[in-house]
C-alpha cells in the first residue's frame, strides 16, 4: 500500500484564503495571515486580514497560484486553500474546493455576501462576473479573527495549542491598526490585558532573541519582569533587570506559587521540550485558574505585547457597526472615484 510521508514545515507562517471562481472568473474574497506559526490548528489560531507581515511579492504569489488552482479544478462556487511561506518561498498545504469556516469572518469584514454570490454561481443562475467584484476584494479596516475557548469549563486541561482543534467559538475585533484589532478581539474573548504588574517569561532556546525583543518592549511599558534561571540570564546579558523564579520542580516558592498568589499579570511560555512538560503544564493550569493571560507562542506573545502597547497609548476605545464601517468606505470610494 503507498504511505503518505508528510514533512512539517517549522517557523512558518501560515496563510488561509478564500476565493470565488468559476468559468468566467476568479476572485479572491482575503487572505489572511495566521497569529500562530503553521502547526496550530487553523481553527486555534488568530488571524488578520489585510495580512501585515506579507511580502507583497508573496502576496503576489498566492494570488497567482490561487487563480491556476482555481482553474486547475474547475471550481465552481467557494474555495479555501491554506499555504505556508518558509525561507521566502509560498508552499500549498491543502487547497478545498468548498465553503470554510473562515467565509462568515471574510464576509463581514469585506462587505460582501460571498456566501451568498457563490450559491448563485453553483446553481448556475448567474455566472460570477456578472457581480463585476474586482480581482481582490478590499478591506475598509484592520480585522482580526480570535477563537473561544472551552478551558475555563474542563477542570486540570492543558491549554497549549497544537494540530488538533479545541475552540468552540470565535470572535471579530476591528481597528485602524492592528494593536487595536487584535486588543479589542482578545477581550471579546474573554481575557482582560495587563497594562501593568510582573511579566513572566519562559522560552525555548530558539525562542530567545524574540523574547528579548518582547521582554525590553514590555520593560518600556512598565512592567517588572520574572523569568526562569535560563531566560533570566539572557535577559541580563543585554541589559534588562529581570527577576529569577524557580521552575515547578526545582523548588518553592516557584513560577506556579507566584501565579496563585497573583503576583504575575502576564506569561510567555513556549514549549521547551519533554523535560519540562510537567513545569509547563502546572504553569498553564495555575494561569487558567487564576485568569492569568498565558500566551503559548512566541508570535501570539507579540500580537498581544503590541495589543496592550496600542491600548496604554488610546485612552478611548471606538465601537463601531459593520454597517456604518461600510458605509463610510463605500462613500470614500465614491468621493475617490469622483462620483
Amino acid at each position: 500500500k503507498p504511505i503518505l510521508i508528510d514533512k512539517f514545515l517549522e517557523r512558518a507562517a501560515e496563510i488561509d484564503v478564500d476565493a470565488l471562481a468559476d468559468e468566467t472568473a476568479v476572485v479572491i474574497a482575503g487572505i489572511q495571515e495566521h497569529i500562530e506559526e503553521a502547526g496550530i490548528h487553523s481553527g486555534d489560531s488568530s488571524s488578520v486580514l489585510p495580512a501585515q507581515k506579507i511580502a507583497s511579492e508573496h502576496l503576489e504569489t498566492i494570488q497567482h497560484y490561487t487563480q491556476l488552482l482555481a482553474r486547475a479544478l474547475k471550481v465552481k462556487g467557494l474555495m479555501n486553500i491554506q499555504y505556508a511561506i518558509k525561507d521566502d518561498r509560498v508552499y500549498v498545504l491543502e487547497v478545498n474546493p468548498r465553503a470554510s469556516r473562515t467565509v462568515p469572518f471574510v464576509a463581514k469584514a469585506t462587505g460582501v455576501p460571498i456566501a451568498k454570490i457563490a450559491s448563485l454561481v453553483m446553481a448556475g443562475d448567474k455566472t460570477l462576473a456578472e457581480f463585476n467584484l474586482p480581482h481582490v476584494l478590499p478591506v475598509p479596516k484592520i480585522f482580526v479573527k480570535s477563537p473561544v475557548f472551552p478551558f475555563k469549563k474542563f477542570a486540570g486541561i492543558d491549554t497549549i495549542l497544537g494540530p488538533e482543534m479545541h475552540s468552540t467559538g470565535e470572535v471579530m475585533g476591528v481597528g485602524a491598526t492592528f494593536g487595536e484589532a487584535y486588543g479589542k478581539a482578545m477581550e471579546g474573548a474573554g481575557l482582560t490585558l495587563p497594562l501593568k504588574g510582573k511579566a513572566f517569561i519562559s522560552v525555548n532556546n530558539a525562542d530567545k532573541g524574540p523574547a528579548v525583543v518582547l521582554a525590553r518592549r514590555l520593560n518600556k511599558l512598565g512592567f517588572d519582569l520574572v523569568a526562569t534561571y535560563g531566560t533570566a540570564n539572557r535577559l541580563r546579558e543585554v541589559g534588562l533587570e529581570c527577576e529569577s523564579v524557580f521552575k515547578v520542580n526545582e523548588g518553592r516558592p516557584n513560577i506556579a506559587d507566584l501565579i496563585m498568589q497573583g503576583e504575575i499579570a502576564l506569561t510567555i511560555n513556549t514549549p521547551l521540550g519533554k523535560t519540562s512538560f510537567y513545569d509547563e503544564q502546572a504553569i498553564r493550569k495555575a494561569a487558567l485558574q487564576f485568569n492569568t493571560p498565558c500566551v503559548t507562542t512566541i508570535t501570539g506573545a507579540e500580537a498581544l505585547v503590541e495589543a496592550i502597547g496600542t491600548k496604554m497609548s488610546e485612552k478611548h476605545i471606538t465601537v463601531r457597526s459593520l454597517q456604518e464601517i461600510h458605509e463610510d468606505s463605500h462613500h470614500r470610494d465614491h468621493r475617490e472615484h469622483g462620483a
